[in-house]
């Protein structure tokens, strides 16, 4: 089957615990040119999606370790387009409907009606292709009035430099540097750069240099050989390999130590890597996007990065402006979130009072977009108007409300906090893991303010794990 006019095979993971079912539902399905792939469980199931996701996903409900509707929860946290098709049997309709509340496409019953279920997979792909078709034009009507690129929304004129360097850029294999604050967006934008690109059907692969130990990052980049360290039990191939013929984007690249900027400088000169305790030089064909929030000039002159890398990375450099940069852009981002979280959430919101859309504007946003999404979330669920009001947002609270709900003129900070923490603690069905995203703030954080408000029996250990 051919999609959009390219040759590309439809890939489809079929989970089931029966072996035989799948065998049945592979050598079927296979048959008519898609390419199967198999997962006897829930857990085997996203790691295989991880690895390469599907262009749809036939499951099983009734499973050990991972229920087929566990699973499509689990999916839908990640991605809210991917056709799923669900087997139940003909006595068990609730637990179909079940499913199709849970973000199912189609459900079919068993005995399976392979017609039913070749016509299916042509219905759900074919949703799919229409929907990506229509995201597509609606981005292009936005590309064509300067609105946005991708997911970056915003027509400010430093906005508008972003896309322009983004359009030059993309069709070349040049490196290239994203510099700017956390939150601006520089994630999004290599992505942008990638699917523009002639690589956009090869790999954009990610590696988040700070996240990772000094002693981890080379075997992560590289990957290693069997027995080259305490653990490395087999081969292991590295991002760059991963990477082959498309994108590698190096996210915070100046938290890299120096160790392991010489060998990346090397890889960057010969195109070719050597695996962690091997001597094979492996030709890589890769571009490179790196980003950072740091100074790197400044890290240069310090000692802090080498010169003769970061000449090699800033090819061509491009800075994500901050948001308090960005004038009008502030409120149309807050009106795409506002009505992309109130429709999440089932809420009736209009839009923002005008002291709201006063307070969006003046303040300074130190998290950026990151920072604006969070609160916007953060003030939909919270809403119980129509509007969205001043108090709802970061620096508005000016007249509080306490815990109750009451107007308390002259509310101290740690009130603000209280009621804060409280209530979207009451949105969220008291879990401090959504609850810390939501506020930004972390989750000891909660858990020792609760024991302070009396509504925890034991103060957290600083040793003990965090947990809802």
């Amino acid at each position: 089957m051919q999609l959009n006019g390219m040759a590309n095979t439809v890939r489809v993971l079929i989970v089931d615990d029966d072996p035989g079912a799948r065998i049945a539902l592979r050598g079927l399905i296979s048959a008519h040119q898609y390419d199967c792939a198999e997962a006897e469980h829930g857990e085997h199931a996203l790691a295989s999606i991880a690895e390469l996701p599907p262009d749809l996903l036939i499951t099983d409900l009734d499973m050990p370790l991972m229920s087929g509707l566990e699973l499509i929860h689990r999916v839908r946290q990640h991605d809210k387009d991917l056709p799923i098709i669900v087997l139940t049997s003909a006595s068990d309709l609730s637990a179909a409907v079940s499913a199709m509340r849970a973000g199912a496409t189609d459900y079919l019953t068993k005995p399976l009606d392979f017609d039913a279920l070749l016509l299916a997979l042509g219905r759900a792909l074919e949703n799919r292709d229409l929907k990506l078709e229509n995201e597509t034009l609606k981005q292009q009507l936005r590309d064509k009035q300067g609105e946005g690129m991708g997911p970056l929304l915003g027509s400010s004129p430093a906005m508008q430099a972003v896309y322009r360097t983004a359009k030059q850029v993309a069709p070349s294999r040049a490196t290239l540097l994203i510099t700017g604050e956390s939150g601006t967006g520089k994630g999004e934008l290599a992505r942008i750069v990638h699917n523009m690109s002639p690589r956009a059907h090869k790999p954009l692969v990610s590696v988040h240099c700070a996240s990772l130990a000094e002693s981890l990052l080379e075997s992560e980049l590289f990957g290693h050989e069997k027995g080259s360290f305490t653990g490395a039990d087999k081969r292991r191939v590295g991002r760059f390999e991963q990477a082959h013929e498309g994108t590698l984007f190096l996210d915070e690249v100046g938290e890299i130590p120096l160790a392991t900027q010489v060998k990346l400088l090397t890889v960057l000169q010969d195109r070719k890597i050597e695996r962690v305790g091997g001597n094979e030089s492996i030709p890589v064909d890769v571009r490179i996007i790196a980003a950072t929030n740091r100074d790197l000039a400044a890290d240069v002159a310090s000692g802090r990065f080498r010169e003769d890398l970061y000449y090699r990375l800033n090819v061509v450099a491009v800075e994500m402006p901050p948001l308090r940069n960005r004038g009008g852009d502030v409120l149309a981002l807050a009106e795409h979130f506002l009505q992309r979280f109130a429709r999440e959430n089932h809420k009736p919101i209009n839009g923002f009072s005008d002291r709201a859309k006063t307070r969006l504007r003046s303040y300074r946003w130190p998290g950026n977009v990151r920072e604006l999404e969070n609160a916007i979330e953060r003030a939909v669920v919270m809403c119980e108007t129509k509007l969205i009001e001043e108090e709802h947002l970061p620096g508005g609270a000016n007249s509080s409300t306490s815990h109750e709900g009451i107007q308390i003129p002259g509310a101290t900070m740690a009130d603000i906090e209280r009621f804060a923490i409280l209530k979207t603690l009451e949105a969220v069905d008291g879990s401090t893991t959504r609850a810390a995203e939501m506020l930004d703030i972390s989750i000891r954080t909660i858990q020792y303010r609760l024991h302070e408000y009396g509504m925890v029996k034991e103060r957290p250990r600083p040793s003990s794990r965090p947990s809802d």
